[in-house]
């Protein structure tokens, strides 16, 4: 090869002009130094195979080998480039004998090159490297192109030296594109309906007013994208696949070549250097597990070079996806596929050439085949991979682990199914449902952990859906696992977990729902009682849900007593059968009564040891707010002696304090539900004292068991009773307690009895009566006869009365005006001597 000729085939566009200074004309030796003055930032174009724009100036080369030593040099490229040097090892006796000089070269301007053109002799022009006009290169532009992808199809492809541009270092995000997107869609529109199919035409149309390369090869992609197919029906070999591109478009469809062919056509014309990456991929047809080390590569895609450097793209699998159920192409334009970073592209293209992987450390094909695939709805969602790295799990006591990191809050579900052959199997969407039984998927703060529990011996396949926690669009499908179960573990049945995840959800805090006193993991209960305690931020309504794969709805709803606080909400949970139990928290604002209630939390329990005996169940119809609380508080009751929602006793009796600041009228409920056929209704066991603010419930049982007390008051002058509260009480005692005396209305705030607190007197006895009453002027007892008491120095009415013989009632009646008839207060009950009342 002549000099001339190795130096043409070493042609560049012309990015600078290079100068020879007087002193680089000729050295002492007898040597030429080529000098370039000038690099367009050379050394952040010595990371891959772009050759460095640097026109060469003309130098005397002896033979071929010099010259190929000078292209090398350049090809290297480098800080060290800077100023490249061409020898030639000729005596200086042999150049002047050949030569009287050596003919000033400068390249500066148009009007400098033809000056320099005559002092060049036609020999010495005959030796020397054409000087290429910057008209020249204009002209000759395609042939440039040639040239440059001629030279870079064989150049190593090397790692930047230094920082690597990052996708969104080019782009923050697709919205910058809007302008160019709608347009290349309406034009490319347009273009078919004309049934214009030249690449060239359709290039000019849909890059006009893009201002950079960028927008250049975004117009590109976007029309690859929603104007070419993929030829399921030719991949499939039931019809004939187009060849060429303007067949291609006419038709509208193509495969993966396809697409990487027209790609690198349409950049060749816009002046973008492309180039086809053959490799293997994780689309339709791959089989998990699968070795692809003696397999033919079955996918092309592209890199491109961008601002010196390169980056990757897949048109094919921008453009949407294939059901292989259905034999049919589902348009699904995907973003992600553009300019994807290398480091998540890997996971599911592997190219046959290493350089091609951009990586700083490329990984093996073993390494390719063993990793978890991930669609590109995992990388958009800002997920990340805890655990495990690669797709085949194998399970460790019937359980295996996979667990999924989030930056942003985020909805997950799952799907495990019996192993198929093919990756891309089933739906790539999924609604609000899980096979919980299979698997139990809890969400924490940042991460989502998913305990995998297979029903039966084999092989399974795991589909793990997400969406960010706000869209109301269904799940999409991120990544897949394959799992081996030798033996599985003996499980109970897991209850349906509707709500996707076990623990906080995570819009719990959205919610008001800060914190919880049970983390996502399984509560384990030997005593078959569970009490749930939530944090808020805000004042909540709350409603529970106890679900049991063998209780029905109204037995469970016996099972959960709720309490509402203004910062703090309680659940108090029974078991009564053993295995496990999903309970799930609904919450809504307190006053927004408008909105309806959302799934806050879900809690998988576990019921292995002692379990609540039926009468030990909660009673029926107990209100969403039991205890003290929020709506209390509001009503101005306060100061209660009992502060929680279930009272035990083990005398079967208890008094409840509180104080009514609002002077409200209050009434009393005690209700059982199994409440037994007995001489006094339950009514006669409750007893109401009203001091000043102070009011006292006294409550007596009359056997064993679980008993709902209900506080209401009247909020409005002549309004309805409404529900303040509920208390659950829980009587151990066997000894039947003695009813309260039967009050009338008479008996108002402010009176109080002391003596007697029971309701059944003995016959034949003395009775001590003292009892304040507000405002009588007499007070009396009435049996056989009528007895007044007196009035002693502490305004308590007292006195004896002896409970007769054949009286049935003793009756305490109060005058409060002169000459009034008596009120009657309260009656006592006498014992009968056969024991009949």
């Amino acid at each position: 090869m002549s000099a001339e000729v190795a130096i043409q085939k070493f042609s560049f566009p012309f990015a600078c002009s290079a100068h020879l200074s007087k002193q680089d004309e000729v050295t002492q030796k007898g040597c030429i130094q080529v000098k370039a003055l000038e690099l367009h930032k050379l050394q952040e174009n010595t990371n891959l195979s772009e050759p460095s724009p640097v026109v060469m100036a003309g130098a005397l080369v002896h033979n071929e080998s010099v010259a190929q030593e000078s292209l090398n040099l350049s090809l290297g490229g480098g800080k060290a480039a800077t100023q490249q040097l061409v020898r030639a090892e000729a005596s200086q006796s042999a150049v002047l004998s050949r030569y009287s000089m050596l003919e000033k070269l400068t390249v500066e301007s148009e009007d400098q090159r033809p000056a320099a053109k005559r002092q060049l002799s036609l020999e010495s022009a005959a030796r020397t490297i054409t000087v290429v006009k910057k008209s020249a290169v204009r002209e000759d532009a395609d042939e440039q192109r040639h040239h440059q992808l001629k030279l870079q199809h064989g150049q190593r492809v090397t790692a930047t030296a230094g920082k690597r541009k990052r996708r969104k270092e080019l782009f923050t995000n697709s919205e910058v594109f809007h302008r160019v997107d709608s347009h290349v869609i309406r034009t490319g529109a347009e273009l078919k309906e004309k049934c214009i199919y030249d690449v060239k035409t359709i290039v000019q149309s849909i890059t006009r007013g893009a201002r950079t390369e960028l927008e250049k090869l975004r117009a590109i992609w976007v029309w690859l994208c929603h104007n070419i197919e993929y030829d399921v029906s030719g991949y499939l070999g039931h019809s004939e696949k187009p060849s060429s591109s303007e067949e291609v478009i006419a038709a509208g469809r193509g495969v993966c070549c396809s697409y990487s062919n027209l790609c690198t056509e349409m950049c060749r014309e816009v002046g973008i250097m492309c180039q086809e990456v053959p490799g293997h991929s994780k689309g339709i047809g791959y089989r998990q597990g699968q070795s692809l080390k003696h397999v033919k590569s079955d996918h092309l895609w592209n890199a491109v070079l961008l601002g010196g450097q390169w980056f990757l793209l897949d048109a094919c699998w921008g453009a949407g996806r294939v059901d292989m159920e259905h034999e049919s192409f589902v348009k699904w334009f995907d973003d992600f596929y553009f300019l994807t970073e290398p480091e998540e592209l890997i996971d599911s293209h592997f190219p046959d050439e290493e350089k091609w992987q951009l990586l700083d450390t490329p990984i093996h094909l073993e390494e390719f085949e063993r990793r978890v695939f991930k669609t590109s709805a995992f990388f958009t969602m800002g997920l990340r991979l805890i655990h495990p790295h690669h797709f085949y799990i194998v399970t460790d006591d019937g359980e295996a682990t996979v667990s999924l990191g989030f930056s942003r809050p985020t909805t997950f579900t799952y799907e495990i199914t019996q192993h198929q052959d093919l990756l891309h199997h089933g739906a790539s969407e999924r609604k609000e449902s899980s096979n919980s039984s299979s698997g139990l998927l809890t969400v924490s703060h940042r991460s989502m952990k998913l305990q995998l529990l297979p029903p039966a011996s084999g092989t399974y396949d795991v589909k793990v859906f997400a969406r960010p926690e706000k869209a109301t669009t269904p799940l999409i499908w991120v990544c897949s696992f394959m799992v081996e179960c030798p033996t599985p573990r003996a499980m109970e049945e897991i209850p349906e977990n509707p709500f996707l995840s076990w623990g906080l959800q995570t819009i719990a805090g959205y919610l008001g729902v800060t914190s919880s006193s049970q983390s996502s993991e399984v509560a384990e209960m030997d005593e078959g009682v569970f009490d749930l305690v939530l944090k808020t931020s805000r004042p909540l309504m709350m409603l529970c849900e106890l679900v049991h794969p063998q209780i029905e709805a109204s037995i469970a709803k016996r099972c959960v007593a709720t309490q509402i606080q203004p910062n703090t909400l309680t659940c108090h949970a029974l078991c009564p059968l053993r295995g496990f139990y999903r309970l799930s928290v609904f919450v809504r604002d307190y006053e927004k009564t408008e909105l309806k209630f959302q799934n806050a939390a879900n809690f998988l329990l576990h019921c292995k040891g002692k379990v609540a005996c039926p009468d030990e169940l909660f009673p029926p119809n107990l209100g969403s707010s039991c205890g003290p609380g929020t709506r209390t508080s509001e009503a101005g009751l306060s100061k209660f002696s009992h502060t929680t929602a279930v009272l035990s006793t083990q005398q079967g009796k208890c008094n409840i304090t509180f104080h009514n600041h609002q002077d409200l009228d209050l009434h009393s409920v005690l209700g059982k539900e199994d409440e037994k056929t007995s001489a006094f209704p339950l009514s006669r066991h409750l007893f109401c004292t009203y001091t000043d603010t102070k009011v006292t419930l006294s409550i007596t049982l009359p056997d064993a068991g679980v008993y709902r007390l209900g506080l209401y008051a009247r909020l409005t002058p002549g309004g309805d009773f409404s529900p303040m509260c509920d208390f659950v009480l829980r009587n151990s005692c066997s000894q039947p307690g003695l009813p309260f005396p039967c009050v009338y209305s008479a008996w108002r705030k402010g009176c109080v009895l002391f003596e007697p607190r029971m309701g059944l007197l003995e016959p034949l006895s003395w009775v001590r009566f003292r009892v304040r009453v507000p405002g009588a002027l007499r007070v009396s007892v009435v049996g056989e006869t009528r007895t007044d008491l007196k009035l002693n120095k502490s305004r308590v009415w007292e006195g004896d009365i002896f409970s007769g013989c054949n009286l049935k009632v003793l009756k305490l009646a109060a005058s409060f005006e002169e000459d009034a008839d008596m009120n009657v207060l309260m009656t006592f009950d006498i014992q009968q001597q056969n024991g009949e009342v």
